[in-house]
Parts: structure tokens; sequence; C-alpha cells
């Protein structure tokens, strides 16, 4: 598999990720896909040859090797790399739609655009990209959880028992290099709960942002309508006015400029 080629299409979501996105694909990078293209698979490249069962009946050491190692962790590990990072490309098409959406309207509406930066998360690229973390964090878990249920643990012993046909009884296979491989087990398991941690770290970040933005909204919202109120009974004309001549009709949307105006017009008629 070409992880270069998935590196460089996914290097794109860096500029629309935050801070914790991008240390998130960082360490997807560095601690999952080097470690498992650079050492992982050659741990585990003898892991089929070097099973050996103590018994030299025809296909035992096969059957007893497919009941211990239902799926090679290589093999699960880079479905798991595939299936964490393809949420990521979900942004990158909404950007994209975003970008030919407002060429679009740009071209028919006189150089205006519809969106002032595309890549910016309002809308519903916020809610993209908030489903891209619940699923990168849910794959995570979910591969982790399938791990756990197949190999009972996270674990790798030296020695296993098999009694499955045509195996002539119990017999003992050993596994080669199990504390390696329980190593590098252990390490990609804490990875992938990093990963996790990260990506619930910017759900939270995420969440919190918008919650503070609604706030401020609100707060700016109730300045400007205290602020227009405030001026507006500024504005009003007293209600000594209204008393000393109550058959003159002020007009309530009058300013302060035009009743002083008309008090100093009435001045000259009682002198």
């Amino acid at each position: 598999m070409n992880w270069g080629a998935l590196e460089a299409l996914l290097s794109g979501v860096n500029k629309y990720s935050t801070a914790f996105g991008r240390v998130w694909l960082s360490m997807v990078f560095v601690f999952r896909v080097m470690v498992f293209v650079v050492a992982a698979q050659r741990v585990w490249g003898d892991d089929n040859k070097d099973f050996v069962c103590n018994t030299l009946q025809p296909g035992c050491s096969n059957v007893c090797y497919d009941h211990v190692f239902p799926i090679s962790h290589i093999r699960l590990w880079a479905l798991q790399l595939i299936f964490v990072t393809c949420p990521s490309l979900l942004v990158v098409g909404h950007v994209k739609y975003r970008e030919k959406k407002d060429l679009q309207y740009t071209t028919s509406h006189s150089g205006a655009h519809l969106y002032a930066h595309p890549g910016k998360k309002r809308g519903g690229l916020w809610w993209t990209y908030l489903v891209s973390l619940i699923f990168k964090a849910g794959f995570d878990a979910g591969f982790l959880y399938i791990l756990h249920h197949i190999y009972e643990g996270f674990d790798m012993p030296r020695l296993t028992k098999c009694s499955l046909y045509p195996c002539p009884n119990t017999v003992d296979c050993y596994i080669s290099r199990p504390t390696e491989k329980k190593i590098f087990t252990l390490f990609m398991v804490v990875s992938s709960v990093a990963c996790i941690f990260m990506c619930i770290c910017e759900m939270v970040y995420l969440i919190f942002k918008r919650i503070q933005k609604f706030v401020l909204m609100r707060k700016s919202t109730k300045k400007r309508e205290f602020a227009e109120s405030h001026e507006l009974s500024a504005m009003a004309p007293p209600r000594s006015l209204y008393k000393s001549k109550p058959s003159i009709r002020v007009d309530p949307t009058a300013s302060i400029q035009n009743i002083s105006n008309f008090k100093t017009e009435e001045l000259p008629s009682k002198v």
C-alpha cells in the first residue's frame, strides 16, 4: 500500500484543522504509520513460518495457527489506519464543494462571493468536521475492542495449546518472538488511545468555542438593544412640556435638537 500517497492527500487537512487536529495527524503518521511500515511488518513477517507445534501431523500447525491468529495484527492495523484516516476526507470534500459553489456564485453575480472563507468551520462545515472527529474516535475504539475480543487481551503468550482436528491430541504450539510482538502491540494500542484522546479534546474545544461564540453574540445583542432603548429614552421630550402645553402635539420621533429649536421659537411670544 502506498502510504505516501495517503499522507499527501491528508496533508491538506492541516489547513482546516485546529491545533489538536494537527497534533492528531502528526501522531498518526509518525507513531502509527511510520512504525507500521518500518518495524511492525518485519516483526510479524515470520509469524506463520516460525509458528511451531510439537507434532508432525500434516495440517495441524496450519489449523492451530489460524485458531490462534484469526486475523493478523498487521492486516488489522492496516484496516484500522485506513478507516481512521478516511473521515478526514469528508472535510476536504466539503471544502472543495464550497469552493466550487463560491466560484459559480462569483461568475454569476459580478464578482460577489458566497463564502468569505470557504475553509472556515461555520455552518455545515462545522458539523462535518465534528462528525469526522466522532467517526475517527469511534473507528479507533472499535478496532481496539475487536483486537481485545479476538485475542482476549493485548498479551502475546509464548505457548498455546491446540486440540483441533487434524491434530491427534492436545499439542503445544510456540509463537515466534512473543515479547517483541507484545511490545509493538502495546505501543500501537497506546498510540490509538492517545489519538482517541486527541479527538475527544478537539471535540470539546470545538463545542466550547461554539458555545462561547453564541454567548458573546447574545451579550452583544443585549448591549445593542440596551443602548438603543437608552438612546430613544434620551431623545424623548420631557413630560413638563406635555403638561405646560397640552394643546400642542409633539412628534415622539423628534430629536433633541428639534425640541430645543421649538422652545426658542416659543420664548418671544411669552415675552
